[in-house]
């Protein structure tokens, strides 16, 4: 099997390399009847794109995507939405040096090790440049999942320095070049992260990602859990290392009376939580809380500074990454993580309403 497809119900493949002509991607199982247009997908791979300020790579690429099939007079029919950005602004120089070397950090060895042979531009097929084609089937998931469904993500940690809650401003994100809900942190993290392009070196990040409006139900038991299918698609993207739902990790330092999410019933017999610590999901299906998940992005591996590595001759030599590089790719990666975000949750409202068309789209139980 290629492993180049996510999803059952709503598929995502995706092709291309970081220095071949193009990338792209095919979107099978998109339901007929769906406004979609250029100008539906254009600003989401717009807020991922590079070159856009000082703090990420200055490779300059427009990310302009073309829809090759799947719609006809701005609508779905139903049919693959094949979907294609040319690249633009290859450097394959910049990569000679690593030809035959193993960079620390990257995937190369692994690669080499798999097929026998790699292509070192920049990382191939490994490079974060695929997620683009992720951010352009993500806009499209969104179309299905309707505009009841709100998906957002935020930076909440660069480096050691993570945001103050209590300072949480969704309309912030928007004003900085972080994607911060915190305008304290992002003024830190501007500081710290121009000390660290400046030297040479990258630091690390974490990425809360949301969606409200999720209606209860998706999900299964057993082996379609809502929650592991989320943890493998945040994890299948480039440099993350951690992946939580609600409390997480944190939730092993709770009393069972503290991390219950405390239940009561509203007038109109909606099922009202007084907590949310588990994320939005119960036993792998939502319950009509926001999906929350984090995701933790490792400090990306090209540096300015020499590392001891090997080479594919059995050589010990030093490495030295060229290149325009983020000092942090978890900037870019919030809005990848929203798409995959949207990507999961497609996927499974369209597997809940085949198995249960009649399901409610809230949770609702009948008054005594």
């Amino acid at each position: 099997m290629s492993h180049n497809t996510i999803g059952h119900l709503f598929r995502v493949t995706t092709w291309g390399e970081s220095h071949g002509p193009a990338i792209g991607c095919v979107v099978d199982g998109c339901p007929p009847g769906l406004p979609l247009t250029k100008a539906d997908i254009q600003p989401f791979l717009d807020r991922r794109r590079p070159g856009q300020s000082r703090f990420v790579t200055q490779r300059q690429e427009p990310d302009e995507v073309r829809i090759l099939s799947g719609t006809f007079e701005g609508v779905t029919t139903g049919t693959p939405i094949a979907l294609v950005i040319e690249n633009t602004d290859q450097r394959s120089r910049d990569y000679g040096e690593i030809r035959d070397r193993f960079r620390p950090g990257h995937a190369d060895l692994t690669y080499h090790l798999k097929y026998g042979s790699r292509d070192y531009r920049g990382g191939g097929r490994s490079s974060a440049r695929e997620t683009a084609m992720r951010v352009a089937a993500g806009a499209v998931a969104r179309r299905v999942l309707g505009a009841g469904i709100t998906i957002r993500g935020a930076l909440v940690q660069v480096g050691p320095d993570r945001i103050d809650r209590a300072a949480w401003d969704w309309a912030e994100v928007v004003r900085n070049e972080f994607f911060c809900p915190d305008a304290a942190a992002a003024a830190r993290w501007e500081a710290a992260l121009l000390g660290a392009r400046k030297s040479g070196s990258s630091l690390g990040a974490v990425i809360e990602v949301v969606a409200e409006g999720v209606p209860p139900g998706l999900g299964a038991p057993i082996y379609g859990k809502l929650d592991a299918d989320l943890a493998a698609a945040l994890m299948g993207i480039n440099a993350v290392k951690g992946v939580e739902i609600g409390e997480g990790f944190a939730a092993a330092a709770l009393s069972g009376e503290d991390n219950a999410d405390e239940m009561r019933m509203d007038p109109d017999g909606t099922v009202r939580f007084l907590s949310n610590r588990a994320g939005g999901i119960l036993g792998g299906i939502s319950t009509g809380q926001p999906v929350v998940a984090r995701f933790a992005v490792k400090p990306t591996s090209s540096i300015l500074t020499p590392r001891r590595a090997v080479d594919r001759f059995g050589g010990e030599v030093e490495v030295t990454t060229r290149g325009r590089h983020d000092p942090c790719v978890g900037i870019r990666a919030v809005p990848v993580g929203e798409a995959m975000l949207a990507l999961v949750l497609a996927d499974h409202l369209l597997r809940h309403r085949a198995q249960n068309p009649d399901a409610p789209a809230a949770a609702r139980l009948p008054r005594n």
